[in-house]
């Protein structure tokens, strides 16, 4: 049998701290088991398992076009601002398709359906407001994250992020306001 060593807050052992585990167990699974005990149980950050956390699947991303649609004649008058606006004259030429003329969004650059409106990470957004809220993505923690709410106290900022360090949910922006407000 060996034995299993839980460091103490100050970094001393005891013999308390002494488990006693079976000889099957090896070193890499007890590290990830460690660095699981302790994130979930206060003893380290609470982003040390945000960063351990993967989706299930992690398709390849395409994008079909990067570029921005601009509106017809953005760059020759300072009136008319790039956002897109469908052209709708009789004899508008990008309307009308000719060659040589900017592109129309249209039907055919739209994302996969599989990868639409996911992150790079491979996980896709959810916005949280409060922590009952977050306990909706419990089920789904492989395939969605949460993103806490622009208008969420520091607080309940706090509150939400140890939370979905105990149920292993990504958060996009566990320091967002935190940081902040810790330094001033």
């Amino acid at each position: 049998m060996t034995s299993l060593l839980f460091e103490s807050m100050n970094g001393h052992l005891s013999a308390q701290d002494r488990l006693p585990l079976p000889d099957i167990i090896s070193r890499a699974s007890l590290r990830h088991f460690l660095l699981f005990f302790r994130t979930v149980f206060g003893r380290g950050r609470p982003n040390a398992i945000m960063t351990q956390l993967r989706p299930i699947r992690r398709p390849k991303i395409v994008k079909k076009r990067t570029k921005k649609f601009i509106r017809h004649q953005s760059d020759r008058y300072v009136k008319i601002k790039k956002n897109w606006r469908k052209p709708r004259g009789i004899d508008n030429r990008v309307r009308r398709r000719f060659k040589g003329q900017m592109l129309m969004p249209n039907i055919g650059y739209g994302s996969n359906k599989r990868t639409k409106h996911m992150l790079p990470s491979g996980f896709r957004k959810f916005l949280v407001h409060n922590i009952k809220e977050l306990e909706v993505l419990m089920m789904n923690n492989k395939s969605h994250c949460a993103e806490i709410a622009h208008n969420v106290s520091s607080k309940n900022r706090k509150l939400i992020v140890e939370r979905a360090a105990q149920l292993a949910i990504k958060v996009t922006n566990p320091n967002a306001r935190l940081r902040s407000e810790e330094n001033e």
